[in-house]
């Protein structure tokens, strides 16, 4: 750790005050070795709105909620890249940043995180999803048996941010290959053309039989979506971007290899040198996550959006539940070959568990980059590292004791997670525009038409939250 380490706690100064540590930003490195931090996002974020919710949407509404996709993903693309702008200048997460002016803040963020995830409805899905590939099974003991696996991939992992980037790359590759597959073999051309005709004239308009719940869980899961985002920060902190090249490292208390420390924050001089690599580390940190999580994230809901509507619009049989994937699966092996519906289940059983591995590393780097600078700082114990096991093996145990009690439909689990997501989305926007317009230079501060499209996303989310609000109250009382 830093020296300041070693001062008394009496006459530290609390983080909220600490001055941040002035030295130049680092030279960026190619383009080529940026990626990662996208490809985690998206892969992470490729699963429940990608397999199920959208497609289902589409299996029940038609194509007419394709424009919704794109601006979603379009906003959700602004927002990622401020948190970016914060860590990148700074070296410091953004939840880190929030709870500068108020530990309040983490806290709500923390507590909203894991509620948003301790809900284990990913792995469930996968599960449910394996047992359509294998012949049957118990979806609870299979589920549980699977979060376990996690909790020890990731605790025996030497850098997880490595393993976690391995996985969902490989994840991305396989569901990329599938819809190659499909795209060729499946899809037809007048779904082609209604795809392109309905994005376009669909735009404002929502399908019948779609209801605002239902569009804010799809929201909360198109790409990313709540506190997975704000991961992002720590995602480019690991992968050494801008002044997080600059974080001193801890030691896994596993492995001994070391990992990113937040417990600090930089600044660069406001020099002519500096300001020419800062535009060099935001043009390219741009071009990384718009073609990695944008476009990935565009290709993968619209192609299996469209799957879903050659398959099963118009069918009396589609269920709000992973029984649809099943028909879906039956339908493409009668179509085309039982080989495509094998690796159709495959690949959502793989899609769905690397989400729940990614989403436990989520929760784990929120909660103990928080908890180690704002209340564990002077624990020789409690390092970044040990905190980060703790809080991963603790939401196993609660994901199975949820399970366990009963409550284990999948479609009820990814609701009240992705409709939290939305909601956290909303509340953190606004506490980015103030981050990224108070904390940091006027140089590389949020401004211009980037802020036009952060206050269009807070009437965005704000929109369909009261939407649903309203239309809860009317349904009920």
């Amino acid at each position: 750790m830093s020296s300041a380490s070693s001062t008394p706690s009496a006459q530290r100064p609390s983080p909220t005050a600490a001055p941040p540590d002035c030295l130049d930003l680092p030279d960026p490195p190619p383009l080529r070795t940026m990626v990662g931090p996208g490809v985690v996002a998206v892969g992470i974020g490729m699963a429940a709105g990608e397999i199920i919710l959208w497609p289902y949407l589409t299996s029940v509404g038609g194509l007419g909620l394709l424009w919704l996709a794109v601006v979603t993903l379009a906003i959700q693309t602004v927002i990622n890249l401020e948190i970016e702008r914060y860590t990148l200048a700074t070296g410091q997460t953004v939840v880190a940043g929030f709870s500068r002016w108020s530990t309040a803040w983490g806290i709500l963020i923390c507590l909203a995180g894991a509620f948003q995830y301790v809900w284990p409805g990913w792995a469930t899905s996968g599960s449910t999803v394996l047992t359509y590939l294998t012949g049957g099974g118990d979806v609870v003991w299979i589920t549980v048996g699977s979060l376990v696996g996690f909790g020890v991939v990731l605790t025996v992992s030497p850098v997880v941010y490595r393993t976690i980037e391995k996985v969902e790359l490989v994840k991305v590759i396989l569901t990329l290959f599938f819809l190659a597959v499909v795209a060729v073999a499946v899809i037809g051309w007048h779904t082609w053309t209604t795809a392109g005709e309905k994005t376009v004239t669909g735009a404002g308009r929502i399908p019948d039989g779609i209801t605002f719940t239902m569009i804010l869980s799809a929201l909360g899961a198109a790409g990313a979506g709540g506190v997975h985002n704000l991961v992002l920060s720590n995602w480019i902190r690991d992968k050494g971007y801008g002044m997080g090249a600059h974080v001193p490292k801890l030691v896994s208390p596993i492995t001994g290899q070391s990992e990113a420390s937040g417990a600090d924050r930089y600044a660069f001089p406001q020099d002519e040198a500096n300001l020419a690599r800062w535009r060099v580390w935001w043009r390219r940190a741009n071009t990384e996550h718009i073609v990695s999580f944008f476009v990935i994230c565009l290709v993968t809901i619209g192609l299996m959006s469209m799957l879903a509507y050659e398959t099963l619009f118009g069918r009396d049989d589609v269920e709000n539940s992973p029984e649809f994937l099943r028909l879906q699966g039956d339908l493409l092996g009668q179509q085309v070959g039982d080989w495509l519906k094998i690796l159709f289940f495959a690949v959502a059983t793989v899609s769905l568990w690397a989400a729940s591995i990614g989403l436990l590393d989520i929760i784990g780097r929120v909660v103990s980059d928080f908890a180690k600078r704002t209340y564990l700082r002077d624990s020789a114990f409690w390092t970044e590292g040990r905190l980060y096991f703790a809080v991963v093996w603790a939401e196993v145990a609660i994901g199975s004791a949820i399970l366990l009690s009963g409550v284990n439909q999948p479609i009820v689990l990814l609701t009240i997670s992705t409709c939290t997501a939305s909601l956290v989305t909303l509340v953190y926007t606004a506490l980015l525009i103030r981050l990224n317009r108070r904390d940091l230079p006027a140089a590389v501060r949020l401004r211009g038409p980037r802020l036009g499209m952060m206050l269009l996303a807070i009437g965005f989310y704000g929109f369909f939250a009261l939407a649903m609000l309203k239309s809860q109250i009317e349904e009920n009382f």
